[in-house]
């Protein structure tokens, strides 16, 4: 079976010649991003706090240039909105202009209302919605000082998810995150569309991403095996092709979208 990562040659390669950011992109769905998109011809910023890969092997940017892609790295906490600058500012510096941002950092702390620390639940909204905020606003103004290319300023892709939708099990802050996010991608898109910005988002299912821990405990995973319809639970890559599609030139009058990727679980 091919390589899913390895470099395509041009014949193949849909994002030839575009300048991708993909947040937390050290591991997991980013990593899995990041590494297809650079595949297909992109040169891709790898946007983490660390470049250490939760689920081991060589760090994003290795990765990406040890199959001949452009990658560089730019340690960003999406939660500053000094860092999110800079990193828009370094990519165009470096690149010349920004035609991809993919939101994909988050973080989690799993509990119920009751048992909610006020400072994690900002500490969650803070990384995961906020964050999105903040690369979006200063993707958004790049993009707008930018010619189009093939009728198009720039495109975002968010990182929803499908607890977004429907309860996360003792998991508040998360949901919550994750429905701003969907909301959040409706309204830019409407919006910048008239300004030629396209928004997007790709809702996940369960993904098992390599991460221990809650992720891996029993009652979640027979919950997540038993809701999904699909005979197998998602694996980084489904996600990162739903994002190929919609980062693409492929994806055409799509915009304020959200791609579900989970299997069936909400279709059920």
């Amino acid at each position: 079976m091919p390589d899913a990562y390895a470099l395509q040659p041009t014949a193949a390669a849909r994002m030839a010649g575009q300048v991708c950011i993909v947040t937390g992109a050290a591991s997991g769905i980013g990593r899995a991003i990041a590494r297809l998109l650079a595949a297909h011809g992109a040169a891709v910023v790898v946007a983490d706090i660390t470049t250490e890969v939760i689920e081991g092997g060589a760090p994003t940017v290795a990765a990406i240039q040890a199959t001949g892609g452009r990658a560089a790295f730019i340690e960003t906490d999406v939660a500053s909105t000094a860092q999110v600058d800079a990193l828009v500012a370094q990519t165009v510096a470096r690149y010349g202009r920004l035609d991809v941002l993919v939101n994909n950092a988050c973080i989690r702390h799993a509990r119920p209302l009751l048992d909610l620390e006020e400072a994690d639940w900002q500490r969650v909204l803070d990384v995961n919605l906020s964050g999105v905020y903040r690369c979006c606003r200063a993707a958004v103004r790049q993009m707008l000082r930018q010619a189009p290319m093939d009728g198009v300023r720039g495109r975002i892709v968010n990182l929803a998810s499908q607890h977004g939708m429907i309860a996360a099990p003792e998991d508040l802050a998360y949901g919550v995150s994750k429905a701003g996010i969907a909301y959040l991608t409706r309204q830019v898109a409407t919006d910048y569309a008239a300004r030629q910005i396209v928004c997007n988002a790709v809702a996940p299912g369960k993904i098992q991403t390599g991460q221990g821990g809650r992720a891996l405990d029993p009652a979640v995973m027979d919950r997540a095996t038993r809701r999904t319809p699909w005979p197998r639970l998602g694996q980084p890559d489904d996600v990162a092709r739903a994002v190929l599609f919609l980062a693409s030139r492929d994806s055409t009058f799509t915009t304020g979208a959200q791609l579900m990727v989970d299997g069936g679980w909400m279709a059920a």
